[in-house]
């Protein structure tokens, strides 16, 4: 979340960044800094009161200890009063602060001076593409349709398990969907990311801590009777492996990575478009975490899209960059860069990874700081990156390396499969 000090010297210029988002802030920044002023005269008011009580109390242990009962017992009474106005401060205090927290987390990151105004998806800016789109036979197929042909994948199967949007890998669609994992992480730990398996539920504070909740409660699963919630994405509990930490400044960067199956409710995603794997309520992902110096991290987000872009290369699957509009940009991140694949024979572009600059946005939240070289505490910068999901990836090599005689398997990917081909 924005920390209160940088709305108040940065007021305008949060605000008039924010409409990039659609956002209209200046009636909630005013609610903030009123309510942070109450924070602070109410501590102020606090201190003070602490401070004589502590005095009274000095002065009534002499007065008892020189012999002057009457005089202590006077400023007793002065000090039962003292104690029901700090009670009253501290409850006041709590309250406001309750209320001053539960404002910022209303409140969006504030976009990179890069980041394009718009109001959707649409108006997202291409910065990238590579990749010839593959000229497919007449009467090939959608990857639902190959999954089934080959028996690769069973949808209905999933949806006899547990519902519609949790497929069932079954024979090769198995071994190549676990080939991919492992060849996500292999180029990941490759490039200096460490591997990292973390729990698939999470408290409410982690959840808090990265900027799911409450801004994507609803899309989250929730265990009611233990109260806690199945992960949207590994960023949530590795980048909370750091919450609360203080870090050395040899410490950084810390660059991590991990598999875990992610879960989304996506409530309300239905038709042509959600079909097959193209969007589901479980599905795999592979992430790469970075914790960095404010200094380095925008340079640490170029590095991490040079990066995926290396994964695709080596896929050799069409593929295209797109920066995010302020209309498009997750609620916590400054600054989004959207790859997608070309599904040749859906003849649309499918999201396969987001790599995003949260700065100090989810530190904040997290109490993630570093010493820096002078000694100074300061809050670290976090970033995030899918590398890669793999539904979307999978989709694409069903379809754009389809054949009339089977499916090939990218180059790169058939020491881990150990086959060339479905067929």
């Amino acid at each position: 979340m924005l920390h209160v000090n940088d709305i108040r010297e940065h007021k305008e210029a949060y605000i008039q960044a924010l409409t990039k988002r659609n956002f209209e802030a200046s009636a909630i920044f005013d609610q903030v800094l009123d309510l942070d002023e109450k924070r602070r005269s109410t501590q102020a008011s606090l201190d003070n009161t602490l401070a004589e009580s502590n005095k009274l109390s000095k002065e009534i242990g002499m007065l008892f200890k020189n012999g002057e009962p009457k005089k202590a017992n006077i400023l007793k009474e002065r000090t039962g009063k003292l104690k029901e106005d700090s009670k009253n401060l501290q409850e006041t205090l709590a309250e406001t602060i309750a209320a001053l927290d539960q404002l910022l987390y209303t409140i969006p990151n504030i976009p990179q001076k890069s980041v394009p105004a718009g109001k959707s998806d649409a108006d997202n800016e291409e910065v990238f593409k590579k990749g010839d789109i593959p000229v497919l036979a007449e009467g090939s197929l959608p990857h639902w349709e190959l999954a089934k042909k080959y028996d690769i994948i069973d949808f209905e199967l999933g949806n006899k398990i547990t519902g519609a949007g949790f497929p069932v890998y079954k024979n090769k669609g198995a071994r190549l969907q676990r080939a991919l994992i492992n060849y996500f992480l292999d180029k990941n730990t490759a490039a200096g990311y460490t591997e990292y398996q973390v729990p698939h539920l999470v408290n409410e504070a982690s959840g808090f801590g990265t900027g799911q909740l409450p801004d994507k409660e609803g899309q989250m699963y929730h265990v009611g009777l233990d109260d806690l919630y199945l992960i949207p994405t590994a960023e949530v509990p590795v980048t909370n492996l750091f919450r609360d930490d203080l870090l050395e400044d040899k410490d950084l960067p810390i660059t991590c990575t991990g598999y875990t199956p992610c879960f989304r409710r996506e409530a309300g995603s239905y038709g042509a478009h959600v079909r097959g794997l193209n969007r589901l309520h479980q599905f795999d992902k592979v992430e790469i975490v970075r914790i960095e110096r404010a200094e380095d991290s925008d340079a640490a987000l170029d590095g991490m899209v040079e990066h995926v872009k290396g994964i695709l290369d080596e896929l050799k699957l069409p593929y295209r960059i797109l920066r995010l509009c302020g209309g498009d940009l997750g609620f916590t991140s400054t600054l989004t860069y959207d790859f997608e694949v070309f599904s040749t024979a859906q003849d649309r572009w499918l999201e396969i990874s987001s790599v995003s600059n949260f700065k100090t946005f989810q530190a904040n939240r997290l109490k993630l700081r570093y010493k820096d070289k002078d000694g100074n505490k300061q809050l670290a910068h976090t970033l995030n990156g899918s590398a890669l999901a793999l539904p979307r990836v999978l989709a694409g090599i069903l379809e754009n390396y389809q054949t009339e005689d089977g499916i090939k398997i990218p180059e790169v990917l058939v020491p881990y499969c150990g086959f060339d081909k479905i067929d």
